[in-house]
């Protein structure tokens, strides 16, 4: 496996600096008007930039982007729906108004947006990738063939025939030195890899357990009430987390981080997987769960534990945790920092603690496309795409042993034909029917453990 000075996530960043609109979101001045790119020393030239996907993981992917040492400009931007693109321009265009150059003219809103965004960067340019996950392939397949540098944001895909076109992208940017960055930012938090460096020197020894958590209330699909107001196809695309074939799973966007890293950690990816999940709040109105668990098992046949439900009123935690022979870890003590620190024992208190991240935590979410800006500028080596590819796969291998109630391997993951969404994402348009559709009370079919088998 291959391995800005605040610890806030991007998430908690647009939470203080994105207000939400009746448009869609609108940056405040608060946190970005202290920002002042950096000025590379060697005076390159201005790297164009072009942002796929003008929601709010969109706009911080961008606010990151023109942050970087060196000259950049935002000059196309494409979306699905013009109220999002036209809140972030708006928000990006207000308070960086020197990084963004995209008139009317390059700023589209449809199906071929994504296109007509990246026809207008060229050969060295930066694509930055933030639709729901379901249209990821076909994004970074056109960009890359255009000979655009590429950032993807979480998920990469999701099923297993779109994350084989990410794995050939990625090797064709390997043949056409282009440089792709995931957006698994916590291989690039620095209090992360100190601990998984302490890790894999055997500190606390043979890995034999790792747990994962990420309990929190739920993430709110749009009221049915809203629903009234687009059609099917719109509202699965704009509640996409709890529509598989567009959002690859609610579970999947968010815990693809703790299974890279806990790979990571353990230096392998999963041989096998067998899961449990469920739905204990009737309101949720999509085709997902909302409680997860899964036992992925490794091939010396350690394990990771992956726990995640997102519901009121219940226990939270967003913590990740290693056990050994010689003592434990922790990977991520909370979003608000990663504090990772060592046990002589499996009893993680203070008298047992043997060494913790003293320093202060980076912004992995500013880190990462630092050293993306930088490979670019200075034609370093660097794609990210297939591990991102990787991390995919396993957290696929999970949905389809919860889904299924299977034990179900890695290799009946790589070797899956099946596609989400019929006739294929490249040929979807506005009159595409999606294959769930809701009852005639407003609820959508969910997986049913050992009937809806399809891996």
């Amino acid at each position: 496996m291959t391995r800005a000075d605040s610890p806030k996530t991007r998430r908690e960043f647009l939470k203080t600096t994105l207000k939400t609109t009746t448009t869609g979101v609108a940056l405040g001045s608060l946190i970005l008007g202290g920002i002042s790119p950096q000025v590379h020393a060697s005076g390159d030239e201005t790297i164009k930039i072009a942002l796929v996907g003008c929601g709010g993981r969109g706009a911080g992917a961008a606010v990151n982007a023109l942050s970087t040492a060196g000259p950049t400009k935002l000059v196309a931007m494409a979306d699905l729906f013009a109220d999002r693109l036209n809140a972030a321009y708006d928000a990006l265009s207000h308070e960086l108004p020197e990084k963004v150059e995209t008139p009317e003219d390059r700023r589209f809103v449809g199906f071929d947006a994504y296109k007509k965004a990246i026809d207008c960067l060229g050969p060295g340019d930066v694509v930055l990738l933030a639709t729901p996950p379901g249209f990821r392939p076909v994004h970074v397949e056109y960009a890359v063939n255009k000979g655009v540098h590429v950032f993807m944001e979480k998920p990469f895909a999701t099923d297993t025939p779109g994350t084989k076109r990410i794995k050939k992208a990625a090797e064709l940017a390997d043949q056409k030195n282009l440089k792709i960055a995931c957006g698994l930012m916590w291989r690039h938090c620095k209090a992360r890899e100190a601990v998984v460096e302490r890790i894999h020197n055997g500190e606390i020894g043979d890995v034999t357990l790792l747990r994962g958590f990420r309990l929190h209330p739920p993430y709110r699909i749009s009221p049915r009430h809203e629903k009234a107001s687009m059609g099917e196809l719109e509202y699965q695309i704009r509640g996409f987390h709890y529509f598989d074939w567009v959002g690859a799973s609610v579970f999947i966007d968010y815990c693809i981080h703790n299974f890279d890293t806990a790979c990571w950690a353990k230096g392998m990816w999963p041989e096998s997987a067998l899961g449990f999940g469920g739905r204990s709040t009737p309101e949720v109105n999509g085709t997902g769960f909302d409680t997860y668990y899964t036992e992925f098992t490794f091939p010396d046949g350690s394990v990771l534990a992956s726990h995640g439900h997102y519901c009121d009123n219940c226990f939270d935690r967003y913590s990740d945790y290693v056990h050994g022979t010689k003592g434990s870890a922790v990977l991520m003590d909370g979003l608000a920092g990663a504090k990772t620190r060592t046990y002589k024992n499996q009893k993680m208190t203070p008298e047992n603690l043997t060494w913790q991240f003293g320093e202060a935590e980076p912004n992995p979410y500013q880190v990462e496309h630092d050293l993306f800006f930088d490979a670019i500028r200075n034609n370093k080596p660097y794609n990210e795409g297939h591990r991102a590819v990787e991390a995919q796969y396993a957290a696929m291998l999970s949905r389809a042993a919860i889904n299924t109630g299977q034990l179900v391997t890695w290799d009946q993951i790589v070797n899956s034909t099946v596609e989400l969404l019929p006739g294929g994402i490249d040929n979807i348009s506005w009159e595409t029917v999606p294959e769930f559709l809701p009852d005639k009370d407003g609820h959508y079919p969910y997986a049913i453990p050992g009937v809806n088998v399809r891996i």
